[in-house]
């Protein structure tokens, strides 16, 4: 149990640190995915040990509290199962050892508590100072300076600066596009829609100032609905 957990925080460990390595992930659909990052190389592997994808549950609630440290959060949880292994095999017993770690742990969050310092939502160049060392052991590291201020204001933009005191990050929708570069990334305020209906009827590509309306239908076209027999199914 411990050791198929263990395997797979090793599996990511030599991906942390200025001299982690960057993984090649190819799906079994034939994709290829070049990351260093944690929470995606998690999702990505074919994970079928109960103990083992409770470190891929350990690293996406990370990913979603944090948005960072998802390799980190992994590692360190692999280096404690490995440490609770040795003391298991001293005949410790295991109510012990979980005692121990609560411990151990409440110290943690109290010494984590005094050295924090508050930040508030309106300072941006904390924000900003924050997002560009998350992006730092990115692969689009270099890219901080365009990536970082998007990150930001994507964020401040979707909550209350004054009464908020998280985000939910489903309110920002990322939208991928084959064949641009990262210098092409831009912030859209307002909402994208990657139906190609009203283009190819003629129809503008972009609208400014435009009435929203609510509709209750897809703006693709619908698909023929097929009877079993290969015939066009009639209703009256």
């Amino acid at each position: 149990m411990l050791i198929s957990a263990k395997a797979v925080a090793d599996a990511i460990r030599t991906s942390l640190g200025p001299r982690g390595m960057d993984k090649m992930i190819r799906s079994g659909k034939g994709e290829t995915i070049i990351t260093n990052d944690g929470s995606t190389l998690l999702k990505r592997m074919s994970v079928l040990h109960p103990t083992a994808k409770m470190l891929v549950n350990l690293s996406n609630a990370q990913d979603v509290e944090a948005g960072d440290g998802t390799t980190s959060v992994v590692v360190i949880c692999g280096s404690l199962l490995g440490a609770a292994d040795r003391l298991l095999s001293k005949g410790i017993h295991p109510s012990v050892i979980s005692d121990a770690f609560q411990g151990a742990a409440a110290e943690a969050v109290r010494i984590l508590h005094d050295m924090s310092q508050p930040i508030s939502l309106s300072d941006t160049a904390a924000l900003l100072q924050a997002a560009n060392t998350s992006l730092s052991s990115k692969i689009v590291s270099q890219y901080s300076n365009l990536l970082g201020p998007m990150a930001v204001n994507a964020v401040t933009k979707t909550i209350d600066i004054k009464t908020a005191d998280n985000v939910d990050l489903k309110n920002v929708r990322i939208i991928k596009k084959v064949g641009g570069t990262i210098e092409d990334s831009e912030l859209v305020d307002g909402l994208v829609l990657t139906q190609t209906a009203l283009k190819n009827a003629g129809g503008p590509v972009r609208m400014e100032k435009a009435k929203i309306g609510l509709i209750q239908f897809q703006l693709s076209p619908p698909k023929p609905d097929v009877s079993y027999r290969g015939e066009a199914s009639r209703t009256t």
